[in-house]
């Protein structure tokens, strides 16, 4: 699972050489918001149901058709599935934010997320509704510590550019 650590480990590794001082630089960056996004990673771990609902309920807002039937007629299918998605997201942004990097969301969300979604048919629009929805709402410090918001609010962005 890539990290910053293991990003710039594996770098220096292939270039034959010992890892460079800007690149301890960034391993150092990283160690220093560890503690800010374990906390996030706390909060949106001890809210997530909530927070999924609540990302869920604004997308359903702006794109009152997922209420409507599809070719089974399976409305509430189609809304679990919906929910079901969007906390998947956010789980995968929590173990980014556990790791320091964006491995487990390139890895296991948005690899080929895109290319399913569209082999389906279906739209990514919603799911980038809600995680607009999430990272807007999420404020500091009634969420979490001002580092903390900003390090969700990177992934969030980060899940929203590669599901636009």
């Amino acid at each position: 699972m890539k990290s910053v650590i293991t990003t710039i480990v594996t770098a220096a590794d292939a270039a034959g050489r010992f890892p460079s001082t800007s690149d301890l630089e960034s391993v150092q960056g990283s160690i220093q918001r560890a503690s800010a996004r374990l906390e996030a990673a706390e909060k949106l771990s001890t809210g997530i149901d909530k927070v999924a609902k609540e990302g869920f309920d604004a997308c359903f807002k702006k794109y009152p058709y997922l209420n409507q039937e599809g070719e089974a007629g399976d409305t509430q299918g189609k809304k679990d599935k919906c929910l079901r998605d969007i906390k998947h997201y956010l789980r995968l942004i929590q173990y980014s934010l556990i790791v320091g990097g964006t491995g487990p969301l390139d890895e296991w969300g948005i690899a080929g997320a895109r290319e399913v979604y569209r082999a389906l048919n279906l739209p990514t629009a919603p799911y980038v509704s809600a995680m607009q929805f999430t990272r807007d709402r999420a404020c500091a410090p009634r969420d979490m510590s001002p580092q903390a918001l900003l390090e969700l609010r990177a992934l969030l962005d980060y899940v929203i550019n590669s599901l636009s």
